[in-house]
């Protein structure tokens, strides 16, 4: 199917008005990790709609990357992409962001700071991440973990992080002023599907690397990261950049709905090749006589 033809199944409602929080407290417990939100079809249904809506997206990349390259535009698309252990963080970086051009992408996998990053305020790392004009940036985990991990773990005093809160807010209102469309996604997963995960890992010597044993320290504090994951998705979810729930116990879904929510951003932002600056049919006739 021609990129430019592709559109979605009729019945397919807008995965942002279906994935995005209502506003309010936010309660994890009642959105159900193995849901399909917009999506009634199968796992084979959903790799067949992700194969064809590839070439769009990467069509749609390829204009964004094309305004600033040749155009000057400043337009950007963040992916931010937040979640337990096993949820899939580093499953989207290979089979959604897989599907664009890599040379317009930026991805950033953001690990326990360093000495030197610790030694300044802790937006510092991150501002430094932040994708240029034209490209498609993705945050493996991202500035939410000064809120979460610092928060569970007690990394910081409490009256430290919990001032991020409003940090943060006032640091992407930035970055969409700054015209970078902020799409942050929490894959929202069961504890009983991280298990399956892990033991999956554990029972293939050839996942050993993807192994950590303080994943399962983790799980002991399960309520205090969903706690703490509550508190993240109330307080920074607006319209600057708001947030997205994707259950995640189906990988296929997952992939399909980022895959999705991507595509209605890209689609929204309209970007277009940019006109030329010279004289078409003087340059055709330039090369034909040369």
């Amino acid at each position: 199917m021609p990129a430019d033809k592709y559109a979605p199944p009729a019945d397919v409602p807008s995965v942002r008005a279906a994935l995005r929080l209502p506003g309010g407290p936010v309660d994890l417990a009642a959105i159900d990790p193995r849901a399909t939100p917009s999506f009634a079809g199968d796992k084979a249904d959903a790799l067949a709609d992700i194969g064809a809506m590839g070439p769009r997206l990467a069509e749609l990349q390829e204009r964004l990357y094309a305004q600033a390259v040749a155009g000057g535009a400043r337009r950007r698309v963040l992916l931010v992409v937040q979640g337990m252990d096993t949820s899939g963080k580093g499953g989207t970086v290979k089979h959604v962001i897989g599907q664009f051009n890599p040379s317009g992408c930026h991805i950033h996998a953001f690990k326990a700071p360093t000495e030197d990053e610790l030694a300044h305020p802790f937006l510092w790392r991150v501002r430094a991440q932040v994708p240029g004009p034209g490209l498609i940036g993705v945050f493996d985990r991202s500035h939410y973990e000064d809120v979460l991990i610092a928060r569970v773990r007690d990394l910081v005093p409490r009256q430290v992080w919990s001032r991020r809160y409003a940090t943060i807010n006032r640091f992407e209102q930035s970055l969409a002023k700054d015209e970078v469309t902020v799409v942050k996604v929490f894959l929202h997963i069961s504890p009983e599907e991280q298990k399956e995960r892990l033991l999956a890992r554990l029972d293939n010597p050839d996942k050993h690397w993807k192994f950590n044993p303080a994943d399962i320290d983790e799980r002991s504090v399960w309520p205090d990261y969903r706690t703490a994951y509550e508190a993240a998705l109330e307080k920074c979810d607006g319209d600057a950049a708001p947030w997205y729930v994707v259950p995640a116990d189906r990988k296929w879904y997952r992939n399909w709905a980022i895959s999705r929510l991507l595509l209605e951003h890209l689609t929204e932002l309209d970007p277009r090749y940019p006109a030329g600056d010279f004289d078409v049919e003087a340059e055709r006739k330039r090369l034909l006589d040369a």
